[in-house]
């Protein structure tokens, strides 16, 4: 530890993301990462001839880039936000509607089991929160969030369980807070779940976040949005603006407008991992595992007799990567990202002989 590091510094346990391996010989089911490549359309951009351009800075409000994602939900440019990647947007959500600042404090709620970069977010920005325990099931019961005075933050469907809740439940709850800034976290909504994106034009208590990592195999390109109020979009530019206004390269931009103009390549390979995953945990269940019911590209995991760490450490060695949230509640699942049909022909492969028999 340094001794110039700042008290906060020094208090911060900042968030571990999943091994990014250097040897291409493991299956890597850990990241949640698309196991198809981006849209060709997309690609294309990359083996053009972008270098003229790169010697000036980018458009700082990625006006081409809010204009497409906007037109995809329907909504109008000023009603999107544009950010590197959803973490970046999820960030600056933190600064510009959670801080709080003297008298009473109203602690920002989101669910005790979910994307574990909350809280830490929550220390950098010395954000006062609580956490609301999941349901015995795991599933995300909206009830408790009535209570209270606070902002709201969750993600639709949950992370790491794989579980989605309804529309119409999302909904209820925006009606029920009116005075409360409600933000969902929709990183994994393309592959079964509804986007609350349509109801932004009714609710301006609503901000709905998108990443292109998963859905659109751009995970190394980083680029997130998030969708509300053209007051909140305002809210998110300024302090977006504090810190750099061009976040955006002008090769991510173009690339991502591409990627988002091929529905049909998108809808294609989405459908090949949905379809893949419900295979997978029906294969999953007959080895006796608790699957939980996924609208995610990744699955949740456990089996009754065998201890998930042991079961990580096994498949670490056959090469197959997975995860394991060492936390309470959770310590007995394994998160599956959905690979190829034959990735998860090799995990299932792997898995059999790790169980007992029937």
């Amino acid at each position: 530890m340094s001794r110039f590091w700042s008290d906060q510094v020094h208090g911060l346990a900042p968030y571990v993301p999943g091994e990014q391996p250097k040897s291409s010989r493991l299956i890597k089911l850990n990241t949640n990462e698309n196991p198809y490549p981006p849209s060709p359309r997309a690609v294309a951009v990359l083996e053009g001839s972008l270098g003229p351009g790169l010697r000036r800075y980018p458009d700082p409000a990625s006006s081409s880039l809010r204009t497409a994602a906007g037109a995809r939900q329907g909504l109008a440019t000023e009603q999107v936000f544009a950010g590197n990647g959803s973490d970046e947007v999820l960030a600056l959500a933190f600064a510009a509607f959670f801080q709080q600042r003297g008298g009473r404090v109203d602690p920002l709620l989101f669910p005790d089991i979910s994307y574990s970069f909350y809280p830490v977010w929550a220390s950098f920005f010395r954000t006062e929160y609580a956490t609301v325990p999941l349901s015995d099931d795991l599933t995300l019961d909206l009830s408790p969030y009535r209570e209270g005075r606070g902002a709201i933050l969750f993600p639709n469907p949950n992370a790491p369980t794989a579980m989605a809740l309804s529309l119409g439940e999302i909904e209820a709850l925006l009606a029920d807070v009116p005075d409360r800034l409600v933000v969902v976290d929709e990183a994994y909504v393309e592959f079964g779940a509804e986007s609350a994106a349509p109801l932004v034009s009714r609710f301006e208590n609503l901000l709905v976040v998108h990443t292109l990592s998963k859905s659109h195999a751009l995970a190394g390109l980083r680029i997130g949005f998030a969708y509300g109020h053209p007051d909140l979009i305002e809210g998110l530019e300024r302090v977006k603006g504090s810190f750099n206004s061009y976040p955006i390269d002008v090769i991510a931009e173009r690339v991502a407008v591409e990627a988002l103009a091929d529905e049909a390549y998108f809808t294609e390979c989405r459908d090949r991992i949905v379809a893949t995953r419900d295979r997978s945990a029906a294969r999953l269940g007959d080895l006796g595992f608790v699957v939980l019911p996924s609208r995610a590209n990744f699955l949740f995991i456990r089996h009754p007799k065998v201890a998930a760490r042991q079961l990580f450490d096994s498949l670490r060695a056959g090469g197959i990567l997975v995860r394991h949230f060492a936390q309470p509640r959770v310590e007995d699942y394994l998160r599956v990202t959905i690979g190829t049909d034959d990735e998860m022909e090799a995990l299932v492969s792997t898995l059999e002989p790790l169980l007992p028999r029937a």
